[in-house]
C-alpha cells in the first residue's frame, strides 16, 4: 500500500510532545476559511510511498525523539488515507515509536477505528462550534466531528484540542470559554492550545491562483491571544 506524502518536516516542536517527524498527507475534503496548507486540497499529486518506505525515513531521526518525541502524520486531512496511516503507525509500534494523529475528525468511523488501534495521541482542531458554522466555514459535518472525538474517548486515547482564534470570529472570551468546556467535556481530554490566525499562506494561495478567504481579516494579535488566554 502506498500514501501521497505533500510533506514532512523531520523535526517539527509543536505537533505532539518533543521532537516530531511530522508527516503532511496529501488530500483533504474541507475547505476551511482559514486553511494554510491549501497545496495539501487536492488528493492527487505528492510523493508516493509505501508505509515500509516512510518508517525507514522516519527512524533516522530516532536519535532526537529520547524526551518523549515520535511521528505525527497530519495533512490534509491524514484519515483519507485511513488504511495507509494505520498500517504506518502499526509498523511504527512494532518499532517503539509513539505516534500521533493530527486531524479535523472527519471521515469514515469504522476506518478511524482502525487507524486509533495504533495511535498514541490525538490531535484535534475542533474549528467551530455548531453545525451552521461548521457548514458555512469549513464544508464539514459536525456530528462526525463529534463522534469521532466521542471514538478517541471510548478507546481512552490522550486527546489535545487545538482552536485558531480569528480577529471577529473566534476571538471572544465567551467562545472561547465555550471551547474549553467543550474540549473538557471529553473524559480523555488532556489539553487545549488555542492558536493565532496568521496570514503567512497568502504567498500560497497567490501562487496557485486561489483566493483567501480572509485576505482582509487582520492576523491575530500574540500579546491580546495571551491576554485573552490569561483571563479564560
Amino acid at each position: 500500500m502506498q500514501g501521497r506524502i505533500n510533506s514532512i518536516q523531520s523535526l517539527g516542536a509543536v505537533d505532539g510532545p518533543g521532537l516530531r517527524y511530522v508527516v503532511f498527507l496529501q488530500g483533504c475534503p474541507l475547505r476551511c476559511v482559514y486553511c494554510h496548507n491549501p497545496d495539501t486540497w487536492l488528493s492527487e499529486g505528492g510523493e508516493l510511498l509505501t508505509a515500509d518506505e516512510l518508517v525507514r525515513r522516519a527512524l533516522r531521526y530516532r536519535p532526537y525523539w529520547k524526551n518523549g518525541g515520535g511521528v505525527t502524520v497530519s495533512g490534509g486531512e491524514p484519515l483519507l488515507q485511513a488504511p495507509f496511516v494505520a498500517e504506518f503507525f502499526e509498523k511504527l509500534h512494532e518499532q517503539g515509536v509513539h505516534t500521533a494523529l493530527d486531524t479535523s475528525g472527519v471521515g469514515n468511523l469504522s476506518e478511524a477505528e482502525r487507524v486509533l488501534r495504533h495511535t498514541d495521541l490525538v490531535l484535534c482542531d475542533l474549528k467551530f462550534l455548531t453545525k451552521v458554522d461548521y457548514k458555512r466555514y469549513c464544508g464539514a459535518d459536525f456530528a462526525q466531528v463529534e463522534h469521532f472525538l466521542q471514538l478517541t474517548a471510548m478507546k481512552q486515547i490522550p486527546l489535545w484540542v487545538r482552536h485558531v482564534v480569528v480577529p471577529g470570529m473566534t476571538d471572544s472570551l465567551e467562545h472561547m470559554r465555550r471551547v474549553r468546556d467543550k474540549a473538557q467535556s471529553y473524559p480523555n481530554f488532556e489539553k487545549l492550545e488555542f492558536l493565532p490566525f496568521h496570514k503567512l499562506c497568502i504567498e500560497k494561495y497567490d501562487r496557485l491562483g486561489l483566493e483567501f478567504p480572509l485576505r482582509d481579516t487582520p492576523a491575530m494579535n500574540d500579546a491580546w491571544l495571551k491576554e485573552l488566554i490569561e483571563k479564560l
